[in-house]
């Protein structure tokens, strides 16, 4: 029967307040938790390809935390929440929220398994003392209720449609009688305007997906799609002002594919929303792991955004390298083409992010291919591919620096001076800066290589580009590095050109390096008085001499059909006179000089590897203070060559009568041999980590050491090394 309303207010106003005490339901009791779950973890997802579909399933990665185990606790836990739950209890963790849910209250207890009415999955509070009878027609609250549902979804009142809906599921809708397609369709439809309304809409829209996968109705594939993509947003999780997010979307994929028809119903954009929202969430592996199932399992191509946010997100930690690889993988996989992905900017965003991944795992043939690559992209004019590529970001610019740097190192070592060059080249192409240490090899490795008009190109270019306040001003030694090169190839006008430019630069006449030049020549033709000459005239004019010049000079006395042993050593005590000391290079130049074939020239020889030898034991007990190509004294191999010579011509003096041998091998030969012993001595290793803790502390002690040796190379004729011109 009904409640007759004037009986019940009768009853209500007799009895008083405590008429319902003892059974009474306050409205705190009956409110409705509406707080959203708060996600804590960080969450980690599977997919796979099962009876061909893909499915997903998302659990977090953190540390458990560890809950009270109630009915309340369970029906506040999210899709992917509940996920982690059935999977730490080796539960199936696949199906809707409300599947998952009643699996756990059936595991521990708070239901009888099978049972569809669970009180426990129910978050409203029933009155218990109360029974309410009915004996209307109950079609007519059911489609009165479904009309008004269709009413209020037509005018779009979401949040009404979805109340009544409600009550109509818990109120009047039977398994004989369940809630009409149509009329979830309608409310769903409602719930969708306005992008799920900012997302607010999410939960709702979730339910009523969960609710027609349960009930066996075919889900249209175009409302599937939009809820997932209008579910999530830029925000924490993927929401949007706090609403929808990656835990409901995962939710309606799983709800989408159990419904009938639905495994191919949700599409690329769909999917690739998901790994963009997973990929900003940090959730990076997860990302590219669903990434590769579109790829390879459905074959789909998804948008090179998506491979962006992926790539994006991986560059940004070192220790995903290799996942941006992956990436790059997929990418060629899905039809698109590394030379041609440079037009569009999520390209370049990802060979940006693939420069920054090479440079981290040091792989420069990849890091130099992908800018190649970019740089042959179309449809960026006015800019070139590879620039807009590098000047991406500050990481992706540093990236390209660093490349560029170690290869340009790289090469150096190899002396491979073109590859050296075109690198250095593009650089300022690709808006990057070259440091001076990289000018520096650059020259310094055309030099070696004598090729000289190179590597006045390159010094011409870097003082262009200081002109212009772009690089810093070229150091004296470059110039000079650049000069020596220029006339070990005979290039005296390239000479002529570097010296006005050096002069132009620093404002200087450059005096001593072109007094060294001038002696250099003389040095060539024997000339050793005329050297002797130019030297004092530097010093009237009150320049002091320095160790190259005084070894120029003493190698004008060793050329070949000149050689003047008495002139070299007399050059020896005049530079310590003025305290410049020898080096080694003026000390084989001297003994070089020995090599007349004359026993004076060998005595004169014995004494200067006497003076040698009191240098190194001197240079040992203080210390190397300097560069070591300029200030050391230890001997090297050709050194051990030089005294080996004197040593034979020693032999021929005392096998002409000119000394006895005795004599000759107590006196003239000990202070040879002890050069040549000094290689397998314990001084020797000294001396030689004493040269490499210097090297240390100098990062450009290689660029010196290359550039030392250019210097003498013009004093070291003796050596009688052959030099070609670059032609």
């Amino acid at each position: 029967m009904r409640l007759n309303r004037t009986a019940v207010a009768f009853f209500l106003l007799c009895s008083g307040t405590d008429g319902f005490t003892s059974n009474s339901i306050s409205r705190q009791q009956l409110k409705l938790n509406t707080k959203p779950a708060t996600r804590s973890a960080q969450l980690t997802p599977s997919f796979g390809v099962q009876n061909s579909r893909l499915t997903v399933a998302v659990s977090p990665v953190e540390a458990d935390t560890e809950i009270e185990v109630t009915a309340d606790s369970i029906n506040k836990l999210s899709f992917r929440e509940l996920q982690k739950e059935c999977k730490k209890r080796e539960l199936a963790a696949i199906g809707s929220t409300g599947t998952l849910r009643l699996r756990l209250l059936e595991f521990e207890g708070f239901c009888e398994t099978g049972d569809a009415e669970c009180p426990a999955l129910n978050d409203d509070l029933v009155p218990e003392d109360f029974d309410f009878v009915d004996n209307s027609d109950p079609d007519f609250e059911f489609n009165s209720l479904n009309e008004l549902i269709l009413e209020k979804s037509s005018l779009g009142h979401w949040k009404a449609a979805t109340r009544k809906l409600k009550q109509l599921k818990r109120r009047h809708a039977t398994k004989e009688r369940p809630v009409p397609r149509d009329t979830l369709l309608a409310v769903l439809e409602a719930c969708m305007l306005d992008r799920l309304h900012g997302a607010r809409a999410s939960e709702p829209a979730r339910k009523i997906l969960e609710e027609m996968s349960d009930m066996g109705y075919e889900i249209p594939a175009n409302l599937a799609n939009k809820c997932i993509v209008n579910c999530l947003g830029n925000g924490p999780s993927g929401t949007h002002d706090g609403f929808g997010g990656i835990d409901p979307a995962l939710a309606m994929v799983a709800a989408i594919q159990s419904s009938p028809g639905g495994e191919n119903n949700i599409d690329e954009i769909s999917y690739g929303a998901i790994v963009s929202a997973l990929s900003k969430d940090g959730a990076i592996d997860e990302a590219a792991l669903l990434l590769r199932a579109m790829v390879v399992d459905q074959c789909f191509t998804p948008p090179l955004s998506v491979f962006a946010d992926v790539t994006i997100a991986a560059s940004k930690e070192r220790n995903h390298s290799e996942t941006v690889l992956q990436v790059l993988s997929l990418a060629k996989a899905a039809g698109y083409e590394l030379d041609t992905i440079g037009s569009a900017a999520a390209g370049r965003d990802v060979l940006a992010s693939g420069v920054i991944a090479a440079e981290q795992i040091d792989n420069l043939a990849l890091g130099l291919r992908l800018l190649t690559a970019a740089q042959k992209a179309e449809g960026c004019a006015p800019d070139r591919g590879d620039d807009l590529v590098a000047a991406s970001s500050g990481a992706a610019q540093r990236a390209c620096t660093l490349i560029h740097k170690k290869s340009i190192d790289r090469a150096v070592e190899d002396s491979n001076w073109k590859l050296a060059v075109k690198l250095l080249e593009l650089m300022p192409q690709r808006s990057l800066t070259p440091s001076t240490s990289v000018w520096r090899k650059v020259v310094t490795v055309c030099a070696k290589n004598e090729k000289s008009r190179r590597a006045t190109a390159t010094l011409l270019d870097w003082v262009k580009m200081y002109e212009d306040g772009k690089a810093e001003k070229p150091p004296l030694s470059v110039f000079n590095t650049v000069i020596n090169t220029c006339e070990i190839c005979t290039e005296y006008e390239l000479t002529v050109v570097v010296l006005e430019k050096m002069k132009e630069i620093h404002e200087t006449d450059g005096n001593i390096i072109t007094s060294n030049i001038a002696l250099k020549r003389l040095a060539k033709l024997g000339a050793s008085g005329a050297c002797e000459g130019i030297i004092i005239g530097m010093l009237d004019a009150g320049m002091e001499p320095n160790v190259v010049t005084y070894t120029t000079a003493v190698a004008a006395c060793a050329t070949v059909g000149k050689k003047d042993p008495k002139t070299a050593s007399l050059w020896l005590d005049r530079m310590r006179s003025r305290n410049v000391q020898p080096n080694f290079h003026t000390y084989n130049t001297a003994l070089a000089a020995c090599l007349d074939g004359t026993l004076g020239g060998t005595a004169i020889g014995s004494k200067i590897c006497t003076d040698m030898v009191a240098d190194i034991e001197r240079e040992l007990a203080v210390g190397l203070k300097g560069s070591a190509d300029l200030k050391s004294v230890i001997p090297d191999i050709y050194t051990k060559t030089l005294c080996r010579s004197l040593m034979k011509q020693l032999r021929d003096n005392w096998r002409s009568g000119e000394i006895d041998m005795a004599v000759a091998k107590s006196t003239l030969r000990v202070p040879m041999l002890k050069l040549i012993d000094f290689n397998k001595s314990e001084a020797m290793e000294k001396a030689k980590a004493q040269i490499e803790e210097e090297k240390k502390t100098n990062e450009d002690a290689d660029i010196e050491t290359d550039e030392t040796e250019l210097e003498y190379s013009g004093v070291n004729f003796h050596k009688d090394e052959h030099r070609i011109a670059e032609v």
